[in-house]
């Protein structure tokens, strides 16, 4: 199914227009949603995104429209306004309604008691801004094949999805993809800081730091050999990089940490989701 499934009279209504927001609203104009099947409901939105509303002519309201049926509900609001959000949007429900979430600690029940029906429980993260986000998608069982299929037009539109088995893995994937690009833009702050201890300006520290994680990336994306492989190609017996990995891979190394940052994450979002 593509995004044409969704039409004036069958329209996906966003509330919410912040910076998530605008960046699947973003990428589901560019993937050739009709600005017309879309309805942006959201207070006060960021310029930037009232910019791209008048760019393309896309309905936006201050509040939920009286008199419109959603096909496709989607909450792009903050956890801690999810619960003024979900009464006003209420009567935006019809039979063929398929909700989708994106608000994090927010479960299934919450939303089923308030809204019934189909509901789609996701997290993207921020790379979706670029048309390279990682989303999981977890579905109740009012979700149909069609919706389904519907569901992961939407979300292929700002990059990859995938469907996970049971709802407590999304705070699996928050943990991992939805935290995960902190954790990047982390390394980079400090290859950067350890670029000017070792002599750089900072300027240049900065620099050969970005592009690093930069190249390794798209080295990554495009590669079809395995993280482990690529690393491995990277490091001769002996040389400098061998004894970089030496520090990073040590026993208290790189690799518990990251195992106790993500279960640190997972904990987080699961006392978010009470």
């Amino acid at each position: 199914m593509s995004l044409s499934a969704l039409t004036p009279s069958s329209p996906i209504i966003l509330i919410g227009a912040g910076k998530m927001g605008g960046a699947l609203l973003t990428g589901w104009l560019a993937g050739g949603l009709d600005p017309k099947a879309a309805i942006v409901v959201d207070p006060k939105p960021p310029e930037e995104t009232l910019a791209l509303l008048a760019a393309h002519g896309v309905r936006h309201e201050t509040s939920a429209p009286a008199g419109v049926t959603a096909r496709v509900l989607l909450l792009a609001v903050k956890p801690q306004m999810m619960g003024a959000a979900l009464p006003a949007v209420r009567d935006l429900i019809g039979p063929e309604t398929v909700t989708i979430s994106i608000a994090a600690g927010t479960p299934i029940a919450t939303l089923e008691s308030a809204l019934g029906g189909a509901i789609v429980r996701t997290m993207p993260n921020t790379p979706a801004q670029v048309g390279r986000g990682m989303t999981g998608a977890f579905a109740n069982p009012a979700v149909t094949t069609e919706d389904r299929d519907l569901v992961g037009a939407l979300l292929q539109a700002v990059g990859e999805f995938g469907w996970v088995e049971t709802e407590g893995l999304i705070d699996t994937v928050t943990a991992v993809s939805g935290s995960g690009p902190a954790y990047v833009f982390l390394l980079a702050e400090t290859l950067t800081a350890a670029g000017i201890e070792a002599g750089f300006t900072p300027e240049l520290a900065a620099r050969f730091a970005r592009q690093t994680i930069v190249g390794a990336g798209e080295l990554l994306n495009q590669s079809p050999l395995p993280a482990d492989v690529l690393r491995k190609n990277v490091t001769s017996p002996g040389g400098t990089t061998a004894a970089a990995l030496d520090v990073l891979m040590a026993e208290d190394g790189f690799g518990p940490l990251m195992v106790r940052a993500v279960a640190a994450a997972k904990r987080r979002a699961e006392e978010l989701a009470g």
